[in-house]
């Protein structure tokens, strides 16, 4: 498997250090960092910036730290699609919000230091 470069939110980077070949420079509030599975990790920034509240489609875009908009579109469609994530018309936004399963999905792969 190829290592790929990615950017990673902060807060991300030390709770998914398994994914984590090298960690490079911070950019903004991302850090540069090779990962050994680029698409796990990818899916799992989805899942973790709905954690706490539900978001609208920019601003998961923009917190999710996915810089390809298709690929982002893919890992959001394949989230929906088998329901970790639900989408609601709210006017004309759609609202994100992370699922019962997408939050089982998340505990699986988090590192909890005791």
């Amino acid at each position: 498997m190829k290592a790929r470069l990615t950017y990673i939110p902060i807060e991300m980077a030390d709770k998914f250090d398994d994914f984590i070949i090298l960690k490079s420079e911070e950019v903004l509030d991302a850090v540069r960092a090779r990962s050994r599975d680029y698409k796990t990790l990818s899916l799992l920034k989805l899942l973790y910036q709905l954690r706490g509240n539900p978001m609208t489609f920019s601003n998961l875009y923009t917190c999710s730290k996915i810089r390809m908009k298709r690929s982002f579109l893919n890992y959001l469609r394949f989230c929906v699609d088998y329901d970790f994530i639900r989408r609601e018309h709210v006017g004309q936004y759609a609202i994100y919000s992370l699922t019962e399963r997408g939050r089982t999905m998340l505990d699986l792969f988090i590192h909890k230091s005791n």
